[in-house]
């Protein structure tokens, strides 16, 4: 059955760009700044969707730093911020086929976007230094609402942004790697497409399928030829 589809939305890092390796270098910089070892690649990876915080108390765990004040925290998190913000686009990159995705898009007059919850700042200056922002036609962040994803807010206010009714929210797809991203799709009455190749830790690699997805990409490559496959999505 064809899919009429008027947009597509992306989560950010870890379904449409692939940022985790400056996030390792970032953390593998902070480890030998203090005589630590860093942890393991896959161990960052893992941590990506769930933030700053979670990266930097993986490297202190890591390093049995456990017994750190508020204040020690809140100060090695801005650090690792601050050297992301400075560098933040060394080896991060558009996940494999879907640059030949975004290109079919707007050579069709279909709009893409991303929804995220990595801060504005951050978002706006990844998308500048890779040549997307003035490509991308809607980018909606935390900073913007006042409830993020899981909450349907932020996709309501991508469609606002896009001048698409609420009630044609079943024309815009929305592909994510977390849970939080499946369920504000289908909260907000998207398709949900879940980028299992994201960044997902080995615990929930069991149950994605009752994350209730419309669909499981194991590959960008398989995303790729799902949203060009003809007779399965239909751009209008």
């Amino acid at each position: 059955m064809t899919q009429f589809v008027k947009a597509v939305l992306f989560d950010l890092d870890g379904t449409l760009i692939d940022t985790a390796a400056d996030f390792v270098r970032i953390i593998g910089k902070m480890s030998a700044q203090n005589n630590w070892q860093a942890p393991p690649e896959a161990h960052i990876r893992e941590q990506v969707s769930a933030g700053a915080s979670a990266m930097v108390q993986l490297m202190l765990r890591h390093n049995d730093q456990i017994d750190l004040s508020d204040e020690e925290l809140s100060q090695y998190r801005q650090q690792f911020l601050d050297d992301y913000e400075a560098d933040i686009c060394v080896d991060s990159c558009v996940f494999g086929e879907l640059e030949a995705v975004l290109t079919a898009f707007e050579n069709k007059g279909v709009p893409w976007g991303i929804v995220t919850n990595k801060p504005r700042y951050l978002s706006e200056q990844l998308l500048k230094v890779m040549q997307l922002d003035g490509r991308c036609s809607v980018l909606v962040c935390p900073d913007d609402v006042s409830r993020t994803k899981p909450d349907p807010e932020p996709m309501y206010m991508a469609l606002e942004k896009l001048a698409i009714p609420r009630g044609a929210a079943g024309c815009v797809l929305y592909v994510g790697d977390h849970v939080r991203d499946i369920e504000a799709g289908k909260a907000a009455g998207m398709p949900t497409i879940l980028a299992a190749y994201g960044y997902i830790p080995p615990e929930d690699q069991q149950n994605l399928k009752s994350w209730g997805a419309d669909y499981i990409i194991d590959t960008p490559e398989q995303l790729s030829k799902l949203l060009l496959s003809p007779g399965k999505f239909e751009y209008i």
